[in-house]
């Protein structure tokens, strides 16, 4: 038997693949000549929100989180960076468990955790309206529901957004398996438009439940694994990801859920999972992106101080806010 002829729609097909290939890297060579053009510059005022959100996971002790990030002098390491004006708004009030009702087994406590985002995401509205880049410490990643719906509407348009997280955090109440809003933050976000699917990377996924590889999927999210990290090195996901979260100055969310970075380096975390970002990869993204000049915002979520080994992870996160906003080496 003779080879098998192509079809006729083959060639345009490859023609389209081959087309799309030259755009993808056409966007990836402009991303990074837009690095080394701006470089990184100091903002001139951050706004410091402490939300000691507890109710979207099921382990006790993350709240704490806002006061370990203080205590690693979050506040002076900003100051000796040049930064000119440092407003510390102080924690949002959120009710313990104790005092409050879980209302729907599938999706824990989700009145009150959107009560808690709304009074968030006013104050996220505000700094930004202020001229202020808004670092939100959590608390769980649940948190990100008022972040991103501050950032919209301060800005009238949906901002970039790269999630640095060991888990997907798109279930649904009816997809998640435990039912802690935590896990929901970005699927709600999604909904309420706040963020574009389009505009939107995941970055360090190594435990994604079922629903959210479908979800991820359908919504078209590019998201880059462990795996992806392995295989093409930290330094082009990060490129790729600014390609596609935005390159427009201060356009970009950086959403850091501290489980992200690999337990050896980051122990206090309510959800560790072993063979997650290194301390050095962590560092290169936030250099990349600060000297991109694209991050417009930062939050900072899951830190358990009851898990950590002497603040190292609260310690980490300041260092890892430092070189999102600029810091370097020399």
């Amino acid at each position: 038997m003779g080879a098998a002829r192509p079809s006729k729609g083959s060639g345009t097909e490859a023609a389209g693949a081959a087309r799309a290939t030259r755009e993808h890297a056409r966007m990836i060579t402009s991303a990074r000549l837009e690095v080394e053009r701006v470089g990184p510059k100091v903002v001139d005022r951050v706004d410091v929100i402490g939300v000691p959100m507890d109710l979207g996971a099921d382990r006790r002790g993350v709240d704490m989180g806002p006061y370990a990030v203080r205590y690693a002098r979050l506040r002076e390491s900003l100051q000796a960076l040049g930064i000119k004006t440092v407003v510390d708004h102080g924690n949002i009030p959120v009710p313990v468990p104790e005092s409050a009702s879980e209302h729907e087994a599938n999706a824990k406590f989700l009145p009150i955790i959107l009560a808690v985002c709304e009074q968030l995401a006013q104050k996220v509205e505000q700094a930004v309206r202020d001229g202020g880049l808004p670092i939100v410490l959590g608390g769980d990643h649940s948190i990100a529901i008022g972040t991103l719906a501050g950032i919209y509407r301060a800005r009238g348009s949906q901002p970039g957004l790269i999630w640095i997280d060991a888990h997907g955090d798109i279930n649904t109440p009816l997809t998640s398996p435990s039912g802690n809003v935590h896990g929901m933050p970005l699927a709600i976000s999604l909904e309420d438009h706040a963020v574009a699917a389009e505009h939107t990377v995941l970055i360090g996924l190594r435990d994604v439940d079922a629903g959210e590889r479908k979800a991820i999927r359908d919504f078209g999210i590019r998201a880059y694994t462990m795996t992806d990290i392995d295989r093409l090195g930290m330094e082009r996901v990060i490129e790729e990801a600014i390609a596609i979260a935005g390159t427009e100055p201060r356009s970009v969310h950086v959403s850091f859920d501290m489980d992200g970075i690999d337990p050896s380096e980051a122990p206090g975390v309510g959800t560790p999972v072993r063979g997650g970002i290194s301390y050095r990869e962590a560092h290169l993204a936030m250099e990349a992106l600060a000297a991109a000049g694209v991050v417009g915002s930062i939050e900072v979520t899951e830190i358990n101080p009851i898990l950590d080994e002497h603040n190292r992870t609260a310690e980490l996160a300041v260092e890892l806010i430092l070189s999102a906003l600029g810091k370097t080496i020399l």
